[in-house]
């Protein structure tokens, strides 16, 4: 007579399907977290190209007299100005030689993840739109 004495070693399909369940938790709150964390990133990254861009536009008045709207005289490679991480375009508007509104509109992926902040301003007076984007 054999006997057969072996230990059999693994895993279930009940331990794997539950180690399945808890990966797919954990990944759905993460995930979330994740993206929301990527567009702060990419919406500061706008704000410090917004804020660089007005810096600009002063020395550009100190300089000339007069705002302008072509990013290249402000120094940059391409007009509209691609922010540096590729997910916001900075463009000017002048609505007269002592006034100007710098936007940066939301490109790519950025504009869906972000929608709040899609779009952000600043103007030649300071006001900075919308207030809440500014704020985070």
């Amino acid at each position: 007579m054999v006997q057969y004495n072996r230990k059999i070693s693994g895993f279930t399909l009940i331990e794997a399907m539950i180690t399945l369940v808890v990966i797919g938790i954990l990944a759905s709150i993460a995930y979330p977290s994740y993206t929301s964390f990527a567009a702060r990133g990419a919406r500061a990254d706008a704000l410090s190209g917004l804020m660089n861009m007005a810096n600009r536009q002063e020395q550009f008045y100190l300089d000339h007299k007069k705002f302008t709207k072509n990013m290249k005289q402000l120094g940059m490679d391409t007009d509209p100005y691609i922010v540096d991480n590729g997910f916001y375009e900075i463009d000017a508007s002048v609505g007269s030689a002592t006034k100007y509104t710098l936007q940066a509109t939301a490109i790519g992926t950025q504009a869906t993840r972000d929608t709040d902040c899609a779009v952000i301003q600043i103007t030649s007076d300071g006001v900075k739109t919308p207030a809440e984007c500014w704020s985070n």
